[in-house]
């Protein structure tokens, strides 16, 4: 028996709720084997980030590799990769070792505010990385920093779209969570545009939401899935994870990644939501 295999690259949350503990949870939730590169360690928790140790390239290499030569991958997640010499190396390990199912998450900022990536790490992201991509999953806030374009509706995703594939990507998914009224989530292929709508979940427990979308899009094409069917599912397990989210801590308590197998579940306080 074939067992699917994902790897995220990214930051460790001391919290458990976004970066590589996210991530392992998608991953595992959806039947897909787990297994991590750690770029950084960060210290922080529902209210925000309190500190973080950047990891050397040498040894996020050495990661990637000890488990990529044994054990193999079929989908490589990405996310926090702080500065541009983490970057660069992930990106040629990622190109020797000829990987080409990737999913890139750009992730720069916490959604306490707190910056992610250094701010001359961002062309080392685009000319580096993009070009590796299978699919990027910038949000609105992500896509405007990497475009220089305003984006506040669903004409200026696509708009955004078509620039962002320019950068190398085959595919790009522009998240819209950050759009007023209900979210609706856009891929672009090159030729065609999807768009994929959502309800708005009420409720202040929405930690690791972009981590836990692009993993699960990666755990679905390590399965076999095409791009397009990969988001679609990726869009449902997030929208319920976000629907059962979890009221833990003072802060932003996290998604629900297990949503579908905790039995106490149905005795958490629902949220609303916007119709």
């Amino acid at each position: 028996m074939k067992i699917p295999r994902a790897l995220t690259i990214a930051g460790s949350d001391s919290s458990g709720g976004a970066g590589i503990q996210a991530d392992m949870k998608t991953f595992s939730a959806l039947g897909v084997y787990a297994m991590c590169a750690v770029a950084a360690l960060t210290s922080q928790n529902t209210l925000g980030v309190n500190g973080i140790i950047q990891v050397a390239p040498d040894f996020v290499s050495s990661q990637i590799r000890s488990v990529v030569l044994d054990i193999g991958v079929d989908a490589v997640k990405t996310g926090m990769l702080c500065n541009a010499a983490i970057i660069s190396r992930v990106s040629s390990d990622l190109k020797e070792l000829k990987i080409q199912k990737v999913v890139v998450d750009p992730v720069m900022v916490a959604k306490s505010g707190h910056r992610l990536l250094e701010e001359d790490a961002i062309e080392a992201l685009v000319s580096q990385l993009f070009p590796v991509a299978l699919i990027i999953t910038p949000n609105l806030i992500e896509a405007e920093t990497l475009t220089g374009m305003r984006v506040h509706c669903v004409d200026d995703m696509k708009r955004a779209a078509v620039k962002l594939r320019q950068l190398g990507p085959e595919y790009v998914v522009v998240k819209g969570g950050h759009l007023e009224g209900n979210p609706i989530d856009l891929l672009y292929d090159g030729r065609n545009f999807r768009e994929f709508p959502g309800l708005r979940h009420l409720t202040p427990h929405a930690h690791g939401t972009g981590c836990t979308f692009a993993s699960a899009i990666a755990a679905f094409i390590a399965r076999g899935s095409s791009v397009e069917d990969a988001v679609e599912g990726a869009k449902t397990y997030t929208s319920k994870a976000i629907a059962e989210g979890l009221p833990l801590g003072r802060g932003h308590g996290p998604v629900h990644h297990f949503h579908d197998f905790y039995r106490f579940k149905h005795s958490l306080s629902p949220v609303r939501q916007v119709d």
